[in-house]
């Protein structure tokens, strides 16, 4: 039902005469009805547009030739509508004028009060008619109502009809979209697991370099030991046959120390000495070792992009990564073949490296290739396939860390009876470094000079080799068997140069360095370690020097006679 301001319930009056019109309008008013007067047809016809519930007729205003505009309204109504009339005809002898009676039935809904009429009779004619107007409203109402459900139901017909008609398109399209989403939620759950898989060997790879960093440690102190027990030997003793058996145990250290450096290498604990490395320069040096290796019956071919210049790189750990993969190629083609060794630009696939452009070096064989389950073990350190004393199985682990520490990685691609590739990713360098000339390190004379020194190493065989070693030297030695001690050797009496390990319980050796550097400003010290986190020895070293286990007595004699011409300010 429409919002009109209540003009649907007014009385609306049409009395022309006299005051007839005003007396109307106080009885209705003060009865509580909303009324308004009008002064003819055709202003009540536009009055009956805005909105009445009934209207208040003096009979002679239906004499006037404008009541035509009045009954054409009336024949305009909506269906639901009869308004209602309260004509108010004068009493006279005789009947009504058949004219009036006509007037009358085409008003239709028409309620006659005789004249004079008093207050109440009015009031309750007017009410009468006004609650009639009502019950149409409601009907209005109801059908408004039916008419909105029946236009509903004629859209949900329709809507109905459609769906019917556009059904199995409807279906066919709905398959196709469930089946699009079926292949992504597989390909995601195939990523998934890829992904899931990645990291497990990510993580299994980190836990074994850790493994193997601690070996290394442990691995490099004995060897410390065995190897300064036959330098002194080989420095004091003057039968042959004695410095001959030492001879071979130290150059026995020397392997046992090379296969630590390809497990640090592994474990990313060894330092490299990456640089802007020319990739035809790096080929063309390994090319004749490689060539050696790989034998007659096996083709090598060297392929390198046009774009591809500077990469940061290690030479030599890279040299001995080719060789070992060229080696490898070698035993997988045992009736020969050829290997193919490519350098060039390319971008790395997701999840493998961080986004941009690398150098991928990728060597390939056409020898048997490998089974998954070897795939997934072959960095791992001691793994071969290799009988027993034909390889170590550290000649992979060797590749994978040394690609790791230089901020690339490695990735094995086989497939059985086809061949096996060995990727390798490294850093492209920003620019060109000129590569600096290594002078050669004078060996000093192992002479003492009655400088004091201070050894601080909890492994007693360790530390007892060193000890004799200086000793021998001609140096005056106290030691400490760990961190703490040696802080409180170093408070009771400062020495002329400490040799700290790095790794001891308590109190590690980089602490105790920190420490000696607030303490005792300019006092030489080495740090000498088999593993060792070193950006943590970075952050303490300073101007003091690194000495690697194992390190023979030249290179003691040479590091400690070094630092000693620093501090006295002498060229070392």
């Amino acid at each position: 039902m429409r919002d009109n301001g209540g003009l649907d319930e007014r009385i609306l009056i049409l009395a022309p005469h006299g005051r007839d019109a005003e007396v109307i309008h106080q009885v209705l008013a003060r009865s509580g009805f909303g009324c308004g007067a009008v002064a003819g047809c055709d202003a009540m016809v536009a009055q009956l547009q805005c909105g009445a519930g009934a209207c208040v007729i003096a009979e002679e205003a239906l004499h006037d030739s404008s009541v035509v505009a009045l009954l054409d309204w009336l024949r305009t109504q909506e269906p639901w509508s009869d308004f209602p009339f309260v004509v108010l005809i004068s009493k006279q002898s005789g009947s009504t004028p058949q004219a009036a009676r006509s007037t009358f039935d085409q008003l239709g809904n028409v309620i006659l009060l005789e004249r004079p009429l008093n207050a109440e009779t009015l009031r309750s004619a007017v009410a009468s008619a006004l609650r009639g107007r009502k019950r149409q409203y409601e009907a209005r109402k109801i059908l408004a109502e039916r008419m909105r459900v029946a236009e509903s139901l004629r859209e949900s017909r329709a809507q109905l009809l459609q769906l019917n008609e556009t059904l199995e398109s409807r279906i066919e399209e709905r398959t196709r979209a469930l089946a699009q989403a079926n292949d992504r939620l597989m390909n995601e759950v195939m990523e998934r697991e890829r992904v899931q898989l990645a990291m497990v060997q990510l993580q299994k790879m980190e836990a074994v370099g850790r493994l193997t960093g601690g070996i290394a440690h442990d691995f490099n102190n004995l060897l410390n030991v065995i190897q300064g027990s036959m330098d002194l030997i080989l420095y004091q003793s003057k039968d042959e046959n004695a410095r001959r058996k030492a001879e071979v145990a130290r150059r026995a250290c020397e392997r046992g120390g090379k296969l630590t450096s390809q497990l640090l290498a592994f474990s990313r604990n060894q330092r490299l000495n990456l640089r802007a490395t020319d990739m035809r320069t790096l080929f063309d040096g390994v090319r004749e070792l490689m060539a050696t290796s790989l034998g007659s019956g096996v083709q090598l071919v060297f392929d390198i992009d046009a774009d591809l210049h500077f990469v940061m790189a290690d030479v030599n750990q890279m040299e001995m990564a080719l060789l070992n993969l060229a080696i490898n190629a070698r035993d997988a083609m045992p009736s020969g073949g050829k290997l193919l060794v490519r350098a060039s630009l390319a971008e790395a696939p997701d999840g493998l490296l961080p986004a941009g452009m690398y150098c991928l070096i990728a060597i390939t064989d056409d020898g048997q290739g490998m089974d998954p389950a070897i795939v997934a073990k072959v960095f791992e350190p001691f793994f071969t396939t290799k009988a027993i004393g034909k390889g170590t199985g550290l000649g992979l682990s060797q590749v994978y860390g040394m690609a790791q520490q230089s901020g690339g990685t490695a990735r094995v691609l086989s497939e059985q009876g086809v061949g096996t590739t060995i990727e390798i990713w490294l850093r492209l360098a920003e620019h060109a470094q000129q590569a600096e000339e290594a002078e050669p390190v004078q060996a000093p004379a192992l002479s003492g000079a009655g400088a004091r020194i201070l050894v601080v190493e909890d492994d007693n065989s360790v530390r007892q080799s060193m000890v004799e070693s200086l000793e021998a030297l001609g140096y005056s030695v106290s030691q400490a068997q760990d961190g703490h001690a040696g802080l409180h050797e170093l408070r009771r009496d400062k020495p002329s140069l400490m040799i700290t390990d790095y790794l001891m319980p308590g109190m590690t050796g980089a602490e105790l360095v920190a420490i000696a550097n607030r303490e005792f400003p300019g006092l030489p010290m080495i740090i000498a370690t088999g593993y060792a986190d070193m950006e943590a020895i970075d952050r303490v070293i300073g101007s003091n020097t690194v000495l690697r286990k194992p390190f023979q007595l030249a290179d003691l004699a040479a590091t400690v006679s070094q630092a000693l011409a620093r501090q006295a300010g002498l060229p070392a």
